[in-house]
């Protein structure tokens, strides 16, 4: 995909990645809609502020007719609770899962007809290696986003007939507000958004952001004795 000329969407674009994905896509010249729950709060210069809330249905609807335009939509918005599955708040599980599962395809389901009707394009889903691997401590966030993996792989078979490539991103920790706590190594979000538009732009269908990503995924084969040895 030429990503010059293209008009993109991307949400969760005040902060983190998206803020990152917004600047890269501008700089290789594409319009680029900035979808964010407070507008006001995109400070990107030349972006198109949007009021966005990904769990909000009457929001995703209003989002879609303002950019009807759009031919690249990349789902970036987030939530990260830190809850627990067998004793956090439900409610926080509910979020997660509402946020990057239901969430993200509210937006695919909104956005998919206009790119289609556009003459096709791309989705981008923003991923992450815990799709593949899960810590009890953040439970919530690692089975949404397995969730969302799984949506991701039925989506790019049912969109390809539309001309609408769907990618998923796989990417460890970054250092973002999300991951401020982590004290282990964390990529640059700049260089995530650079290797994210690169795939974008060469027709990936999963772009594997970081080493770790590389990793886990070359461990999947080991079943759960290779993902988890201290269950063996």
């Amino acid at each position: 995909m030429d990503i010059t000329g293209t008009t993109a969407f991307v949400t969760g674009a005040n902060r983190g990645l998206g803020r990152h994905l917004t600047s890269e896509l501008l700089a290789r010249g594409a319009t680029v809609y900035a979808g964010a729950r407070n507008p006001d709060a995109v400070d990107v210069p030349g972006a198109k502020a949007v009021a966005l809330d990904i769990t909000d249905p009457v929001s995703v609807a209003a989002a879609a007719e303002v950019a009807g335009d759009v031919t690249l939509l990349i789902n970036n918005a987030g939530s990260s609770t830190g809850t627990a599955l067998l004793d956090g708040d439900l409610e926080q599980i509910h979020l997660e899962l509402d946020t990057h599962f239901f969430g993200t395809l509210s937006m695919v389901r909104a956005f998919a007809p206009g790119i289609s009707a556009n003459g096709g394009g791309s989705i981008l889903n923003i991923l992450s290696v815990l799709s593949w691997v899960s810590f009890p401590a953040v439970g919530a966030y690692c089975a949404a986003k397995s969730a969302e993996w799984s949506m991701t792989n039925a989506l790019r078979i049912e969109l390809a007939e539309r001309h609408i490539r769907v990618a998923g991103l796989h990417v460890g920790y970054m250092d973002t507000d999300m991951a401020a706590s982590v004290t282990g190594p964390k990529s640059d979000p700049g260089d995530i958004a650079r290797i994210a538009i690169d795939g974008i732009e060469g027709d990936l269908n999963e772009i594997l952001a970081d080493d770790l990503s590389r990793q886990v995924v070359a461990g999947l084969s080991g079943g759960v004795p290779g993902l988890y040895p201290q269950l063996s």
